[in-house]
């Protein structure tokens, strides 16, 4: 992970250690679902996905970045990937999107960063691609996601640039991924408190295909839905909820903003066409619901679902026929669990790994883990 850290960084993030102190949903006890998470429990689970992060802080008031998503390897532009886009609430600048839904496939990686940050990072994208291998003068399709950061974030100063994408791009990596204030997840705020990066995986039983889910989510879920907790009222609890002040903001900001974002990207090993893909992405959606959220009405909820299984990819151009298998719909329910339990998981991770995030236009404080604790016990969730 690539971390820009200028000598104008003020004091206003958690060190490291406190960001590696916080615990992920299963160290407190939450398991969500029967399916077990693959190793990392991360998006990374799925064989060839690799995640990197750019994160930047510059002065008094960026607190910004950048969160790569490469989803196989070789090059994407002449072997896409199928894919699909579904849209939850559209209220959103998410690029490439009506390419990708007119193919069914993804060509480029994926990036999420600020709202007004997704042209300079498309631009950057399309650059980086240009420089792979196999690449000639074709036309490309970056694929960029957002969320709105500026509680605590100046994204009218265009904080980022074309070397943070190169770095979050060129360090992506397998295994275990970071998560919380990082990357486009840095001035994330997610039910009143400090969001972020979140991710979490399922692994089918063998008699259910063996296949893998992974999930990661942008969460800026915000103000207008109340937190819970594998179904403890924890934002209810924690006196954190929404309409309870509703001609006021608090006295952080937290409150300032009614409406939210969330990026959520699916990744199966599973083979599956464009339109079974459709059908698992929109599941997502029933992830974030456990959480709380209503989709509100200036809320971007956007799903990007793609299969790595090398029977589903095809190269890009012949003039002969070629033939993909794909589950059939009767298959499909163990993938629509497995999707739904870890889009609700990832979404508790970014909550719980995220550290406070200040800056001179506001702060988001860290969810308090111990009164988590204490919630989920009293409610017996997370015996």
């Amino acid at each position: 992970m690539a971390i820009f850290l200028p000598l104008t960084f003020c004091c206003s993030l958690a060190s490291s250690a406190e960001a590696q102190e916080r615990p992920r949903a299963r160290d407190i006890g939450i398991i969500v679902g029967e399916f077990s998470p693959g190793p990392n429990n991360a998006i990374t689970d799925v064989a060839g996905v690799r995640v990197g992060h750019t994160t930047v802080i510059e002065g008094e008031d960026i607190r910004t970045g950048v969160t790569a998503i490469i989803p196989a390897d070789g090059n994407l532009y002449t072997n896409p990937i199928p894919a699909w886009i579904h849209v939850g609430n559209g209220y959103g600048k998410l690029i490439g999107s009506t390419q990708l839904l007119e193919f069914g496939e993804l060509e480029t990686p994926i990036l999420l960063t600020c709202t007004l940050c997704v042209w300079r990072a498309a631009e950057a994208l399309k650059d980086w691609i240009y420089q792979q291998p196999g690449m000639g003068e074709h036309t490309v399709n970056p694929v960029v996601g957002e969320v709105n950061d500026s509680v605590v974030n100046n994204m009218w100063a265009a904080p980022l640039r074309r070397e943070h994408v190169f770095a979050a791009l060129n360090n992506a990596t397998g295994g275990a991924v970071v998560e919380g204030s990082v990357g486009g997840g840095t001035g994330a705020q997610t039910y009143h408190w400090k969001g972020g990066i979140g991710t979490s995986s399922r692994v089918l039983p063998e008699e259910l295909g063996g296949y893998s889910v992974g999930v990661l989510v942008q969460s800026n879920l915000l103000a207008g839905a109340t937190l819970r907790m594998n179904g403890a009222p924890v934002g209810r609890a924690l006196d954190h909820y929404a309409y309870k002040n509703a001609h006021a903001a608090s006295s952080d900001g937290a409150f300032s903003k009614q409406d939210g974002s969330i990026m959520m990207v699916v990744a199966t090993d599973a083979p599956l066409d464009t339109r079974t893909l459709a059908r698992l992405a929109m599941r997502s959606m029933l992830g974030i619901a456990r959480t709380g959220s209503v989709a509100e009405n200036g809320s971007g909820d956007y799903v990007i679902a793609f299969s790595t299984n090398e029977s589903v990819r095809r190269v890009r151009e012949s003039n002969e026929p070629m033939l993909a298998p794909t589950l059939l719909n009767s298959s499909m329910n163990p993938l629509f669990t497995a999707v739904v339990d870890a889009t609700e998981e990832a979404v508790y991770n970014a909550l719980l790994q995220a550290t406070t995030v200040e800056s001179s236009r506001g702060r988001l404080s860290a969810i308090p883990v111990d009164e988590v604790i204490r919630v989920l016990r009293e409610y017996s969730t997370s015996e």
